[in-house]
């Protein structure tokens, strides 16, 4: 199956992979993710022979959408509008239907990944509920206001957690972004101490670098077991 268009309520859906596969991959994207969907895809095939099915959910509104509460700008002029609570809801209630459509078993292993502030609400979302095998999130905006103090007291819950980062993210002015690498190796820590299966890659480069590539690094990794 190859870039198959699904509507769920307010959402649109892109839907790629196999019927009946034992893994379901859930990435919320923009229009950028999307330009590389295809690409991303193929690269998930080269690094793993698991059978999966990937729901890529379009995003509108990706500052407010994905953050998990409200928080001022950090660059430019636009904040957060905190409406991920909303975004898990629509998910939750999406899952049953992408599974029925599709094959995909109750027990197949629902894996919630993404890029940027798409990686956060996944690990976001790991705190809120049990329901996700696995976090794929590639170059997550863990630097957002209050992320490492919330995850410490709400602990991620999902049972494998990929983590990665471009090591120039951290080396920037933006005071608030150059959080970025100690919230991200605190948080590695935290898990591995916890007995989560978890790893942390540092990909060369800055942020804005095969998102695509990284994203699929990620999602490879938690379905591979390794």
């Amino acid at each position: 199956m190859d870039n198959q268009l699904l509507q769920i309520q307010n959402r649109s859906c892109r839907i790629y992979g196999d019927t009946g596969a034992e893994y379901l991959l859930l990435q919320m994207a923009d229009e950028h993710d999307f330009a590389g969907m295809a690409r991303e895809v193929e690269a998930i095939h080269r690094q793993t022979a698991q059978p999966f099915l990937l729901a890529a959910v379009q995003v509108e509104n990706w500052n407010d959408d994905l953050s998990p509460w409200p928080a001022p700008p950090v660059w430019g002029k636009q904040g957060f509008g905190g409406r991920a609570g909303d975004t898990l809801a629509w998910l939750e209630q999406a899952v049953p239907r992408i599974r029925r459509q599709y094959s995909i078993k109750e027990d197949g292993k629902a894996i919630l990944g993404g890029y940027s502030l798409a990686g956060l609400f996944a690990l976001w979302a790991a705190t809120q509920t049990d329901a996700l095998y696995g976090v794929a999130a590639a170059s997550p905006s863990v630097w957002f206001p209050g992320w490492s103090e919330y995850e410490a007291a709400h602990p991620i819950q999902a049972q494998r957690v990929y983590l990665s980062l471009g090591d120039r993210e951290e080396h920037t002015k933006n005071q608030t972004m150059a959080t970025v690498g100690d919230n991200i190796r605190t948080l590695h820590s935290a898990l591995i101490q916890r007995g989560k299966a978890c790893t942390l890659e540092w990909n060369a480069g800055g942020h804005f670098k095969d998102a695509d590539l990284r994203t699929a690094r990620a999602f490879a990794w938690v379905m591979e077991g390794k």
